[in-house]
């Protein structure tokens, strides 16, 4: 990898030096013609014209393209949200089944009381992380002996996913459905895999936790709720399914496979700028109008010193050669990227 990064840096590194040392050459070359021979001037604004004439045409050019990048960025982000919007839908119901699930009945006699009162401050994230030490708490619940059988993590999982904000450690008395979900919630649920507990808890182990997470006390009108909820997810996908434990392990893998990791896919195309090649085009438009046609201008209205005319043929020749050696190489970047 580090090869591949100095070779990469290297890739850009030598034309730019070689174009330094360009643009130093024929500054020099030009200036001691300039010097030596009078009439050398003349030839270089004779040529002028045609000099902005070819600048001026490449930089509408570069910036035709810029606006039409543009333009193909913003629909491209028009056709983003909209996924957003759908995919968020399916999170705030997912959501709403998790909040059905944290206030029935199912949950060991005095575990809600155990985690919601004794560890108020104390949020899954916090546990996940212990080991970096940040939360005294955290290490104390992980030290503590009870007889909850370990559901207790589940249930702060499952807190988790009703949380908006990553420091958040207390669930607001109504839970909020916000138009976007944050990045930094998104990127936690992502790293610690918020949602296969149902999977862990209602699939794998299953015949473990039984006992501890009993489903029968779901009442029928919740079932009915919860189901429907799920039909609106994804129809296809839960259409089959009644409430029972297997499809609650079937939604934690949906969760953790599908809706999160397209949460954080779509919003980081959504918040995606300008793309490296034309932020790289874009500084070239800005030479080449500075250079090629703003300064040689300068010198036909103002009669300014000749020094003007030759940076600007020594500056856009550089520049043109830096171009032609560089641009494949932004252009297989941008593809790979």
């Amino acid at each position: 990898m580090k090869d591949k990064s100095l070779f990469k840096d290297l890739y850009t590194l030598i034309p730019f030096v070689l174009s330094g040392f360009l643009c130093i050459g024929l500054t020099i070359v030009l200036l001691d013609k300039t010097s030596n021979n009078p009439d050398f001037i003349a030839v270089l604004e004779r040529i002028s014209t045609t000099f902005m004439t070819i600048s001026g045409f490449l930089a509408v050019f570069l910036m035709m393209y810029l606006v039409f990048s543009t333009l193909t960025i913003k629909n491209r982000k028009s056709s983003v949200i909209n996924n957003l919007e759908t995919v968020t839908q399916k999170m705030h119901n997912v959501r709403r089944i998790v909040e059905i699930l944290l206030k029935s009945p199912i949950w060991m006699q005095g575990l809600k009381e155990y985690i919601d009162h004794e560890f108020s401050g104390l949020s899954y994230f916090d546990v996940k992380e212990f080991y970096k030490g940040r939360s005294k708490l955290a290490i104390d619940f992980l030290q503590e002996n009870n007889h909850y059988g370990d559901t207790e993590t589940l249930y702060l999982e499952l807190k988790s996913l009703l949380m908006t904000r990553s420091k958040e450690r207390r669930l607001p008395r109504k839970i909020t459905f916000p138009n976007f979900y944050g990045k930094d919630i998104v990127l936690k649920w992502i790293e610690h895999k918020c949602g296969s507990g149902l999977l862990y808890y209602f699939g794998y182990k299953y015949a473990v936790f039984k006992e501890m997470l009993d489903l029968s006390q779901v009442s029928e009108i919740h079932q009915e709720k919860i189901m429907k909820l799920a039909l609106e997810i994804d129809r296809e996908y839960f259409d089959d399914s009644s409430f029972n434990e297997v499809f609650l392990s079937k939604l934690g893998d949906y969760l953790t496979k599908d809706i999160i990791p397209q949460l954080f896919q779509l919003y980081h195309r959504a918040s995606t700028g300008f793309t490296s090649v034309m932020k790289y085009i874009y500084v070239l438009f800005i030479l080449l109008v500075l250079f090629g046609v703003l300064l040689p201008l300068l010198y036909i209205l103002f009669s300014v010193p000749v020094i003007f005319l030759i940076i600007s043929y020594s500056l856009i020749i550089s520049i043109l050669f830096f171009i032609t050696t560089t641009f494949y190489g932004f252009l297989a970047n941008e593809l790979n990227s």
